[in-house]
């Protein structure tokens, strides 16, 4: 063998070595942290017992979670430890999928910290204490024998008034808003505990047995409910916006994007415009149709010409509305005509699990319309809803009537398509067959991808042509209301913004009726930096479509396409864009 070829062999050896050992320590590095989040999700679901429920672990259900200032300062240094153990890893030795995931953990740590030592909302969100999801959950899937969920329930009952009590201690002076609202939503417990939970008593024949629990929970909550009034409400002086650095830290964690805060105002500004010119050309494409005759408000209003046309036929739109008496069975028929369009489209593919439409429990009223509710990523049995709120009952008639013209025969197609089909319910069944080491995406998912599909799915179904340029109306009135939404929020908790305000930039700016608009004041006051999430997540979701239309030459298969974006879970959208390889 000749010097030259031997130094070569030694080169090729040393080379394969350093392989064997670069993967080696590869391998090693993505089991360090795969223990580690393994470790992390169990002690979790074990100081969380609420969540865990929601989430299908069930060996806590008889708890509740820890609401003390104890509990409170445990879940910090638990987050903390986490947190300076995780950043031990370096995450470029780390597959592509636990990378991400890795990532995912260390804002969901990070945010966690920040919630308890700046944000603070033991001190001053009454919400934060109610504990009517917790029995909730346990009634309303069947998810375990009766009996043994009510077994559960007589804990969780049991253990209300130490929720009571850290409430009571912790609680300072909380925006005047959120006491107002834990007292109607706590009266809803209470409710919950009497009607449905009684009625599942009845059914288990376990009356004697949950008796005493039950009248212990409804002597803390009634007692709870009067010190809401008589002691918190007066002293509720509280600011309820955030502030400019709160705000946009808090923002940053709850849209895990990179655009800033003053790059979404001027992107939301600029769509504001382009939408309601787009939503223009709609209103007087339909106008013939019906006013054949011509209008004759036109010569009064003081309204431009594209705004007449556009209120013109939103008003006729409105006319055919359900009531609070029609509005789930409506939206049921709705899901079975959105479902067979999307199949018959071949937009995505449909999932078999079944879904239920339901009117929304009183104890979770006050802050939204509808939700959809799944199970758990880790629930045996998959049971998922699309939850609908008819108006509070001290509602006014014209209130009431205003409310159903915003959510007419249109929009509740247009809403039924977000809530459920092709929009929340599709995108959770596709997401929860996303397999991986761990399970920090599955618990942890992006409210920044799920909102943002959302939209784009009734995007989507406006663009395929569903329901015609009758439902592509409230689909560009929604969408305008999600800009809005975007718009609001940031300038409600960082500029000021007044109630007037508000109410008036979006009867005036997104055509919202006055019912609609006071209640999207009350979300927004309630909540900060969720109602960006929807506007956020649109656009980079639409910005991954146009990303992956670009790699492909403009050649298009909506349903490799939406099946690839949503085979990765949830996580949020600048990730799907790395998944799918389009950076």
């Amino acid at each position: 063998m000749t010097n030259k070829l031997a130094a070569f062999f030694t080169i090729v050896f040393f080379l394969l070595q350093s392989m064997t050992v670069y993967s080696s320590t590869a391998a090693t590095t993505d089991e360090q942290f795969e223990t580690l989040a393994n470790q992390y999700i169990t002690e979790f679901l074990k100081m969380n017992p609420e969540r865990a429920t929601g989430l299908g672990e069930h060996a806590y259900d008889h708890l509740l979670n820890d609401y003390s200032l104890a509990g409170i300062k445990k879940s910090r240094d638990f987050n903390e430890s986490f947190l300076q153990r995780l950043k031990a890893i370096p995450l470029d030795k780390l597959s592509k999928v636990n990378n991400i995931d890795a990532r995912i953990m260390r804002e969901r740590l990070e945010s966690n910290i920040f919630g308890i030592d700046v944000l603070r909302e033991y001190e001053w969100n009454p919400g934060n204490y109610n504990v009517g999801s917790a029995l909730n959950a346990l009634i309303s899937r069947d998810f375990a024998p009766l009996k043994d969920r009510l077994a559960s329930a007589k804990g969780r009952l049991e253990m209300v008034p130490a929720v009571v009590a850290a409430a009571k201690a912790n609680l300072k002076t909380p925006p005047r808003v959120h006491t107002e609202t834990a007292i109607a939503q706590n009266k809803g417990v209470i409710n919950l505990i009497k009607g449905d939970l009684q009625m599942f008593i009845n059914q288990a024949g376990m009356q004697t047995e949950l008796a005493p629990a039950q009248k212990t929970a409804i002597d803390a909550l009634t007692e709870y409910g009067k010190w809401l009034e008589t002691d918190l409400l007066p002293r509720s002086t509280g600011e309820f916006r955030l502030g400019e650095a709160k705000y946009r830290q808090k923002l940053k964690y709850a849209l895990s994007s990179d655009m800033s805060k003053e790059d979404l105002l001027k992107r939301a500004e600029a769509d504001l415009r382009a939408t309601q010119e787009k939503m223009a050309k709609v209103a007087l494409s339909l106008y013939p149709k019906y006013f054949p005759n011509g209008n004759e408000a036109a010569k009064t209003t003081e309204l431009s010409g594209k705004q007449f046309a556009i209120k013109s036929i939103l008003d006729k739109l409105a006319e055919k509305r359900p009531n609070n008496e029609t509005i789930v069975a409506q939206a049921n028929q709705d899901l079975k005509e959105t479902t067979e369009f999307v199949r018959a489209k071949k937009l995505v593919t449909v999932p078999s699990e079944p879904v239920k439409v339901i009117e929304m429990p009183e104890f979770a009223r006050g802050s939204a319309v509808a939700y959809f509710d799944s199970a758990g990523p880790l629930e045996k049995k998959n049971e998922t809803f699309f939850t609908i709120s008819p108006t509070p009952k001290d509602w006014s008639d014209a209130r009431k009537e205003s409310f159903y013209k915003e959510y007419n025969d249109y929009m509740l197609e247009d809403l039924t398509v977000h809530e459920a089909m092709p929009g929340h319910y599709l995108q959770i069944m596709h997401s929860n067959k996303f397999k991986a080491p761990t399970l920090i995406r599955a618990i942890f998912r992006s409210g920044t991808f799920t909102e943002g599909w959302a939209v784009y799915a009734e995007q989507i179904m406006a663009e395929a042509g569903y329901g015609g340029a009758e439902v592509e109306m409230q689909q560009l009135k929604m969408k305008l209301r999600v800009i809005i939404n975007a718009i609001i929020d940031q300038k409600i908790h960082t500029a000021g913004m007044t109630e007037k305000e508000a109410v008036d930039y979006m009867m005036n700016e997104g055509f919202q009726e006055e019912g609609e608009a006071v209640g999207k004041w009350k979300r927004a006051q309630l909540s900060s930096t969720q109602l960006s999430t929807y506007y956020v997540g649109s656009v980079e979701v639409n910005d991954i479509r146009k990303a992956y239309e670009a790699k492909n030459k403009g050649k298009l298969d909506m349903l490799k396409m939406h099946d690839a974006m949503l085979s990765f879970g949830s996580p949020a959208p600048k990730y799907v864009k790395e998944m799918m390889n389009l950076n």
